[in-house]
């Protein structure tokens, strides 16, 4: 029997990991063609958690697997208690209607093997100038298939497809040299090629090199000087439990999933004494990423790095250290791989504090009175590979009570070779290869609790008034306010030139100068899928169709792309939205979609610069005044340049 958790929110350790596996082995009979795309806690419910830190009632230990089997095809979802060793639940999935389970580690590798082993795949190869020994070099990505309509030689099938790209030697960037018009087709189930897409116009593979790792890159610039950042006195946030973080009048608890990576659990504000709740469960549920282009790698391309492949399974592992400066803390989590072979992810999620300039400021001329207070924020972060991207995923905690989401993307575009004399569908990089227009869309989940479990939505916009005898002077506006009734009222779009925004608040409640406490969902980053609504990409991410969705909590309501968007025909926020719910005053989820749409640039290439996208929640009418008043005023703080002491800081 495993060790009890401390918190019915604790991840599953390694032990309870490898108890769920073996109740089912054993219980299920599974063999060696059984593999786990996922294991994970079965979160209890929020009732079951408020009895247990309430009044010490005792919470369910169970966990949630998914199991597929490899020689069927056949696929089941199974919820087990770990306290009594038993099997609570056990379900037939049917992909066709509710598409396939993640995709695995295990067949990413198996999938390079079987391309390269496919004698119709070498000829097609071979007609493109390489040879025996060339193949042996060949980058092969593997990529889910998406959903084609209902064609007989698809339907039933776990498919994957495989697209190429030259490398010189191991450590060449393949991206450089795409094999065009050349996809390969796999069902990985049955480890065979069933399908060869080759368009026959073999346009040359581009042969600049552009290597990225540091060998390649030359000398480097040898006027930076080092920057240390450095908190000798220790840090101002503790960890209780393993999980519980307390920082700055926040606390909340530290989770993980395979599918989501970071999860933050119960975000609250100790104000004046007691801890207000502002958020139940956040998390980014999925990504859509979507491709601008006709031609026959790119046309069917439409990633979800969530449900399809794992943010959390993709977590890097940084072990050998990161990119974030100070003095770090690192999260380690436990995991286990597509055979349920346990092991840690060691350092997979970071926390630290970051000086982030002035959190307010006034000098007042006519007295002297001179006063400014420095932010702080806590960071919460982990990165993930998926593939060619790498994504940073930070939640940031602002001593002013605001909350911020960004997404830091980077790592390598996907390319293609240009054809002489045709425009490419997208930005050249380079005089050979561009890369492919495309969208990176995010879908954040949150689970709302404003000072209570009830909340409601607000709009709010500013418009302007005609010119008449009550605008004399046409300078006044007036703003505009509604709250949603039902979950179809608020499927909304930002709107900058109104100033549109939406406001979580709790109606039961009133501040001191009798308005509703609240947070404000400033939305920043806020493209729309531009892939037609009826067609697959349009139904498969369909969630990037509004920036804001409002639906009622339901338990089987966990992604916004739907439990299983591997080739699914389309699920999630715009198939629930149309049960029409009543959303005012009730526990209630706000879904967020922000994004980047991206005109590839040659700045882009070898490897694309951060771009940064995300949203903030900022406190409205939720304090008395500014929480931020008490910070101290900073000290007289010295660096050291030639020998001489200069003041970067003073307060007087």
């Amino acid at each position: 029997m495993s060790t009890p958790a401390k918190h019915p929110l604790d991840l599953l350790t390694e032990a309870e990991l490898t108890l769920a596996s073996s109740i089912l082995k054993i219980q299920k009979n599974l063999g060696k063609y059984h593999r786990f795309p996922l294991l994970q806690l079965n979160e209890p419910s929020k009732q079951a958690i408020a009895a247990f830190e309430q009044s010490g009632t005792a919470c369910p230990r169970e966990a949630f697997a998914v199991i597929l089997d490899k020689s069927t095809g056949d696929t089941f979802e199974a919820i087990v208690n770990l306290e009594t060793q038993s099997i609570c639940s056990w379900e037939q999935l049917d992909t066709d209607k509710n598409g396939q389970a993640p995709l695995m580690i295990e067949e990413f590798d198996d999938l390079v093997k079987i391309v390269q082993e496919d004698s119709y795949w070498i000829a097609a190869v071979k007609k493109r100038g390489l040879t025996d020994e060339d193949i042996q070099n060949i980058q092969i990505d593997p990529w889910s298939f998406g959903h084609w309509g209902d064609d007989e030689k698809y339907k039933g099938r776990r498919l994957m497809r495989g697209v190429a790209f030259y490398r010189k030697k191991l450590t060449d960037n393949g991206y450089a040299h795409p094999l065009e018009g050349l996809v390969a087709i796999v069902d990985i189930n049955e480890r065979k090629v069933i399908e060869l897409i080759d368009d026959g116009t073999h346009i040359p593979i581009p042969q600049a090199e552009l290597n990225y790792d540091t060998p390649s890159l030359g000398q480097p610039r040898q006027d930076l000087k080092p920057l240390h950042i450095v908190q000798p006195e220790g840090v101002s946030f503790t960890v209780d439990d393993n999980w519980k973080v307390s920082w700055q009048n926040w606390e909340f608890r530290v989770g993980f999933t395979p599918r989501e990576g970071l999860v933050i659990h119960q975000l609250g504000y100790n104000d004046k004494g007691k801890v207000r709740p502002i958020i139940y469960r956040a998390s980014v549920t999925d990504m859509g990423v979507p491709y601008s282009d006709d031609v026959a790698n790119h046309y069917w391309k439409c990633a979800f790095d969530g449900g399809e492949y794992g943010l959390g399974r993709l977590a890097n592992q940084l072990e050998l250290g990161c990119d974030w400066l100070g003095a770090l803390r690192y999260f380690d989590i436990p995991s286990c791989d597509d055979f349920c072979k346990t092991f840690v992810m060691k350092n997979a999620i970071c926390m630290h504090e970051e000086d982030y300039g002035t959190m307010w400021k006034h000098y007042e001329f006519r007295t002297g009175v001179f006063e400014v207070r420095r932010s702080r924020r806590l960071v919460i972060s982990f990165f993930c590979t998926v593939a060619n991207y790498d994504y940073g995923f930070y939640w940031y905690l602002y001593q002013d009570g605001t909350i911020q989401l960004e997404a830091k993307l980077t790592g390598i575009i996907q390319t293609s070779a240009i054809t002489p004399g045709q425009t490419p569908n997208g930005g050249k990089v380079t005089p050979e290869i561009y890369g492919p227009t495309h969208q990176h869309f995010f879908s954040a989940r949150l689970h709302m609790q404003v000072d209570g479990d009830h909340n409601s939505v607000t709009e709010t916009e500013a418009l302007p008034l005609p010119m008449d005898e009550h605008n004399v002077r046409g300078n006044l506006f007036k703003t505009v306010s509604q709250t949603f009734k039902n979950e179809l009222e608020a499927c909304r779009e930002a709107n900058g030139a109104t100033g549109r925004f939406w406001k979580i608040i709790n109606p039961n409640v009133k501040n001191h100068v009798g308005n509703h406490p609240g947070y404000k969902l400033v939305a920043e980053h806020n493209p729309i899928i531009l892939a037609h609504p009826n067609s697959s990409i349009g139904r498969r991410a369909g969630f990037a169709q509004k920036h804001l969705w409002v639906t009622p909590y339901a338990e089987k309501e966990r992604y916004g792309s739907g439990e299983y968007p591997n080739q699914n025909y389309g699920d999630g926020l715009p198939v629930w939205v149309q049960q029409n719910r009543p959303i005012e005053n009730t526990d209630l989820v706000v879904w967020h979609t922000f994004g980047h749409t991206h005109i590839c640039k040659p700045e882009d290439f070898p490897v694309m610069p951060v771009q940064y996208v995300g949203f903030k929640l900022q406190p409205n009418n939720f304090f008395e005044l500014n929480p931020a008043m008490d910070l101290p005023a900073g000290k007289d703080h010295a660096s050291v340049q030639d020998g001489a002491s200069h003041c970067c800081h003073k307060n007087t």
